[in-house]
């Protein structure tokens, strides 16, 4: 308990094994005892918070991006939840998506809600599953969260899951450096001619800021539509034609209504 600040059952069994097997029922006895003695902290089925000397189950601090990570086996932080990991939120949610292949359900804990992802389709593959994902030691585990290069492309593709396009634009704003050739591999990868136009456009918007080159934006335009596309599925504002890409975006985007005047 010591070692692990949270852990799944499987963990503890294999803990009891490494010294002689043991049933079912003394696993459970044991895991109860704990429970009851105030040194584990049952979060939901088969998942456990280790109490730290100097709190209670009901005072404990638990950090919500640790329990992300073991809220499903191939549990990885994205979207929103990998922007306020590393630090590039516009602002602050409690809510944390984690990408995950498993079926789960969203769970709240605390004041922070968890939500379950399916891994894009086109990258399930095994050559494929890992790409753009980081593992960080943090609050005395580790965490598994998407690259800043991948969860830039998947807040672009996912506006929704990223908090809006205003909180997206804004984010991303503020990131300073990018690997921008694994931007570019990972948004074709998807292979999605909207995404393609997308995240193109935000390079094309900020290429002295995260000096892009013209060999990046030649491969996102290969792939672009070739028909026009609305930036956002609702066509509810009016938008104009950036014709480099074939998108139709939202006004209020291109001329940061956000933003205040100087």
């Amino acid at each position: 308990m010591a070692q692990h600040p949270i852990f799944r059952i499987e963990t503890f069994e294999t803990f009891l094994e490494a010294d002689r097997p043991r049933s079912d029922k003394t696993r459970d006895a044991l895991l109860a005892y704990h429970i009851e003695a105030g040194h584990l902290l049952r979060i939901t089925r088969g998942l456990y918070a280790s109490v730290p000397p100097g709190f209670t189950p009901a005072t404990m601090p638990i950090d919500a991006y640790l329990l992300a990570t073991y809220l499903a086996s191939d549990a990885v932080i994205g979207y929103h939840g990998a922007l306020q990991f590393h630090g590039k939120s516009a602002s602050i949610h409690h809510q944390v998506q984690y990408l995950t292949l498993s079926v789960r359900r969203p769970f709240r804990f605390r004041e922070n809600e968890f939500t379950p992802v399916k891994v894009p389709r086109p990258v399930r593959g095994k050559k494929r599953s890992t790409f753009g994902i980081e593992e960080f030691r943090h609050a005395g585990g580790a965490v598994r969260v998407t690259t800043l290069e991948r969860t830039m492309v998947d807040v672009l593709a996912r506006p929704d899951l990223g908090g809006g396009w205003e909180e997206v634009w804004q984010s991303l704003r503020s990131i300073d450096f990018l690997y921008l050739d694994q931007v570019v591999h990972y948004t074709l990868m998807l292979d999605n001619a909207t995404v393609a136009a997308r995240v193109g456009f935000f390079l094309e918007q900020h290429r002295d800021a995260l000096m892009v080159e013209d060999r990046h934006l030649r491969r996102l335009k290969r792939h672009a539509p070739r028909q026009p596309c609305y930036l956002e599925r609702r066509r509810t504002k009016p938008a104009r034609l950036v014709k480099n890409w074939n998108l139709l975006v939202p006004l209020a985007l291109l001329d940061r209504d956000w933003e205040e005047p100087a």
